[in-house]
């Protein structure tokens, strides 16, 4: 089976960045298999065909059948990761054209993309009857005219799937995000990997043994490193008995007295509900709360206990915390959070 590089870095990266224990490159769908949520399924199709028809005018399914689609499903990669909240499923597709994503005109390139977030959802669904996850297109460089197309498609793509019901996160990861959030925390934990089945890695271990000098493509910014390093030395000074704990057991015993005091102000609480804030703050990938009474069920990734409850609202507690040195590491973000507002 040929692998491309892109596919070695994508299960690179779902292996020790995302953490995934089950990893499926080229996945494709079996006709041997029972197709699960049909009704679902083929309601998403019409509607996401509609609103991409009647808003930007893409054709994104081209008048194949929902049996035609499913049959021509596949993904670079799947990746399944366990830990105690339960599975979670990422689905990426990559993308390296060195002129650009190209698949022939803008209209063309932006709507394939689209049609891929969306089948590959359909598939997760009715493959593995799991309604949440993410799904990834990703690309090293996109074209400045497709990269805005394409970006301003992303939220009605997740819109039009969560007003289905279904909780599916899709990312475009391309350009400098494919950079900052794929390749260096990748490059960062090359030397500690020693499967010579991950091409990339072997490949990247191979470069830096006779160039001493180290790209700087692949070095890790040095303001970023400063700061965190900043960060993690001045919250450890300060605060004792968290050693031993991981830290999403800090997030859990920690966070919920401070909220709940009702010291902290109510703009920041509604900030607190926002992806960009709690990037910011806490470098986390989702917001550190969601609110209780916006969900029938409790939403995947966010504890089951404790349950908050500040100002009269009820609220989960994001679950998805990440300690990798040099990669993804939240741990001194938190830790300085809860020195200046104990």
């Amino acid at each position: 089976m040929k692998i491309e590089m892109g596919e070695s870095l994508i299960l690179s990266w779902l292996k020790h960045i995302k953490n995934c224990q089950l990893i499926q490159l080229n996945w494709t769908v079996s006709p041997e298999w029972s197709f699960q949520n049909k009704d679902i399924i083929a309601e998403l199709m019409n509607k996401a065909n509609d609103l991409f028809s009647s808003k930007y005018s893409y054709d994104i399914f081209k008048n194949n059948s929902l049996e035609q689609l499913i049959s021509q499903s596949e993904a670079d990669a799947v990746g399944i990761s366990f830990d105690e909240n339960g599975a979670h499923i990422y689905a990426v597709d990559i993308a390296f054209h060195e002129g650009g994503l190209n698949y022939g005109s803008r209209e063309e390139t932006v709507s394939r993309v689209v049609k891929k977030c969306i089948r590959t959802a359909m598939c997760i669904l009715g493959c593995f009857n799991i309604p949440y996850g993410d799904i990834v297109f990703a690309s090293p460089k996109i074209n400045p005219s497709v990269y805005n197309d394409l970006m301003a498609t992303v939220d009605d793509i997740n819109g039009v799937l969560k007003n289905m019901g279904l909780e599916y996160d899709v990312h475009i990861l391309a350009n400098e995000s494919f950079n900052n959030e794929i390749l260096m925390p990748v490059t960062q934990v090359s030397n500690n990997a020693s499967d010579t089945s991950e091409l990339f890695m072997r490949g990247l271990q191979l470069f830096n043994l006779f160039d001493k000098r180290q790209v700087k493509t692949i070095t890790i910014p040095k303001e970023p490193k400063i700061r965190e390093e900043k960060i993690a030395q001045s919250a450890d000074d300060i605060i004792s008995g968290y050693e031993n704990l991981k830290v999403a057991e800090i997030a859990r015993t920690a966070l919920p007295p401070i909220l709940e005091s009702e010291r902290i102000p109510v703009e920041i609480i509604a900030l607190m509900q926002t992806k960009d804030y709690s990037k910011e703050i806490f470098d986390l990938q989702y917001p550190l709360l969601a609110k209780k009474s916006q969900y029938a069920i409790r939403p995947v990734r966010y504890m089951a206990k404790p349950i908050l409850n500040i100002f009269g609202e009820e609220y989960y507690l994001c679950s998805e915390w990440f300690e990798k040195p040099g990669a993804n590491n939240d741990r001194p973000y938190l830790l300085r959070w809860i020195k200046d507002n104990k």
